[in-house]
């Protein structure tokens, strides 16, 4: 089980005032730091924990078993590190444990 603390961003309508409020995707894109692990859910940040022990253990395994089945098949897949993906239905923003891209995007 995950544990999730919820975080509050302020968000300034103005220079004079500043009022709580959900957070856009790209809202949370420009604020989210290097360090520790966020998502977007429903316009909410949720800080997560770190991923550990036997969950990293089988995130590796997978990441390696498939990246040596791309290179097998001489295929352009790539696996990376850290990304986020944004959902197209609503307003969060997923940090996966392994994500696979088919296409060039850089």
């Amino acid at each position: 089980m995950i544990n999730k603390q919820q975080i509050t961003v302020q968000i300034p309508s103005d220079a004079a005032e500043a009022q709580t409020k959900q957070v856009t995707f790209e809202e949370f894109a420009a604020w989210r730091p290097e360090n520790g692990r966020y998502e977007l859910h429903d316009g909410v940040i949720v800080e997560m924990a770190q991923p550990l022990g036997g969950h990293e253990l089988v995130t590796g395994f997978l990441a390696r078993k498939v990246t040596v089945a791309f290179d097998f098949l001489n295929l352009p897949y790539f696996i990376p590190r850290k990304v986020l993906v944004k959902p197209t239905e609503n307003q969060s923003g997923y940090e996966p444990d392994v994500l696979v891209i088919n296409e060039k995007i850089w």
